[in-house]
């Protein structure tokens, strides 16, 4: 079998649509503790990659990553609070030249929450709440033709842009009322979101992405139109009745096992203390994720992952919608979609909360699931290695476009298609937040997992085969030192495998 975009014309549609932080097992395929009806049935019509990772598990380098086909050490938004240079080439910007209309409706986060003469942003404060700038704003954006933005998670008060145009459109003059102050400070709400479920903003994804679905079956052209939700992402807040659809007392939260941090690295250790002091791996003096006290109380998680999981439940809904409108024009049998999120959530596996600089399974890895009637298998399952840069590439593939020699990630669209069954040996998965106290990366094989610590002695090594709960370091362990070199040596030929070459050698001189 072929892979997608293998249409007669060789030029696929592609709906991507992503979630925000979501683990990789919340999908009621993989858990019936939970609902997703719409995701469940895009699975069943297509291939769910079980063993896909981010590139960085934070959303700033991931989401550039999934853009420009190259890693954050490669495209230089390395870290949250840094900018993707406008530069970069990015697969929307490929795709429009060769005739595709291109858009992204919800979150981009390619730019700071602040701005400077050096690295100006658009995705700062107060400029998101000037609404005047937004209306006379719709790209281009790093490579999209049109974009409709928003930045917020829940009732963050950095919220505005296209979203809140589109919230006063539709009758919500008072929208600031469930939403914190901007930069102010105010109690947030807890579990229940005051905003009705008919202003949240997937459905003013799901509404404005339908919208260009119409616009652009109308003109019958390609397209590669990106729906990126917000959701689960912290906090956790829902509408009713999506905040109470999941009883507390029915959800199982892990917790960590008694032990299993004495041989990790010691941020690892220090995030089960009450008051840790993380003082020495700050050097910028600003806020780093994870590097916080991780004990929180067990029937308080429970009703955070109820909300977690309630969150994820409403999201699917609208995706459901999206789903329904391409089905409805015609479009199915010619679109490739694609699902995945940017990074995975902990809600107490390890005793951990969120995310931080921890490569756990639960952070790195992502749900994942492709479908494109012909061309996809149904209801298929792989275990195939798939890394989150390797998106653009693949989507060039499917739309038939040439994929630039600068592009690291791997063109993946064969091995959705069923052949060949695996692409990759291994994923590289880089973190780094600090310029040297946290800077770590990982290489996961389809057995092994190591990360390394830069200028540290520390590192991880599992066998997720024998240990798939990740409970055994076994990165000081005499009995594995051979196999640690030879991961290290596997890393280290890995990361010169993904240096770039965007020129070709043409002549010996």
């Amino acid at each position: 079998m072929s892979g997608p975009g293998s249409k007669s014309s060789g030029r696929a549609n592609i709906l991507f649509i992503t979630s925000d932080q979501q683990h990789f097992a919340t999908l009621g395929r993989l858990d019936s503790a939970i609902s997703t009806p719409s995701l469940d049935r895009l699975a069943a019509q297509g291939t769910i990659f079980t063993r896909a990772y981010c590139a960085n598990p934070t959303c700033t380098p991931c989401r550039a990553s999934m853009i420009t086909g190259r890693y954050p050490s490669q495209h230089g938004a390395w870290s949250l609070g840094t900018r993707l240079s406008e530069s970069e080439p990015t697969v929307g910007g490929i795709l429009a030249e060769s005739g595709y209309r291109t858009a992204l409706v919800g979150k981009a986060h390619f730019q700071p929450l602040a701005t400077t003469g050096e690295f100006p942003s658009i995705e700062y404060s107060p400029l998101m709440q000037d609404l005047d700038f937004w209306r006379g704003f719709h790209g281009p954006f790093y490579g999209f033709e049109h974009v409709e933005l928003a930045r917020n998670h829940t009732d963050e008060g950095h919220v505005g842009q296209h979203y809140a145009i589109w919230m006063e459109e539709n009758g919500l003059l008072n929208w600031r009322d469930h939403f914190r102050p901007p930069g102010g400070d105010c109690t947030p709400q807890h579990r229940h979101w005051s905003l009705p479920e008919e202003f949240h903003y997937n459905a003013w994804i799901a509404e404005r992405t339908q919208s260009l679905l119409d616009e652009y079956a109308g003109q019958g052209e390609n397209f590669l139109l990106w729906a990126s939700f917000f959701d689960p992402h912290p906090p956790y807040l829902a509408p009713a009745p999506w905040d109470t659809m999941y009883d507390p007392a029915t959800i199982s939260v892990r917790s960590a096992a008694p032990g299993e941090h004495a041989k990790n690295p010691p941020h690892f250790r220090m995030t089960q203390e009450e008051n840790p002091d993380f003082s020495p791996w700050r050097q910028s003096g600003h806020y780093l994720h994870g590097m916080h006290s991780h004990l929180v109380d067990g029937e308080e998680l429970r009703r955070d992952v109820a909300v977690y999981y309630g969150m994820i439940s409403l999201m699917d809904k609208y995706i459901g919608s999206i789903l329904d409108r391409l089905d409805a024009l015609g479009l199915a049998e010619d679109t490739l979609v694609v699902f995945t999120s940017d990074h995975g959530h902990f809600f107490g596996q390890h005793g951990l909360i969120a995310k931080g600089p921890f490569h756990y399974e639960d952070l790195i890895r992502v749900p994942f699931i492709v479908r494109q009637p012909g061309s996809v298998p149904a209801g298929g399952t792989s275990d195939a290695l798939i890394s989150l840069v390797d998106i653009a590439p693949s989507f060039l593939a499917a739309a038939g476009a040439t994929i630039p020699r600068t592009m690291t990630g791997l063109d993946q669209s064969e091995v959705w298609g069923g052949r060949p069954s695996s692409l990759r040996d291994c994923c590289i998965v880089e973190n780094r937040h600090e310029p040297t106290s946290i800077h770590l990366k990982t290489l996961v094989t389809s057995r092994y997992k190591i990360t390394v610590y830069y200028e540290r002695d520390y590192g991880e090594l599992f066998d997720l085969h024998e240990d798939p709960g990740e409970l055994v370091n076994l990165w000081d362990d005499p009995a594995h030192a051979q196999l640690k070199n030879e991961l290290v040596k596997k890393l280290l030929f890995a990361e010169m495998g993904k240096e770039p070459m965007p020129m070709p050698r043409i002549a010996t001189a």
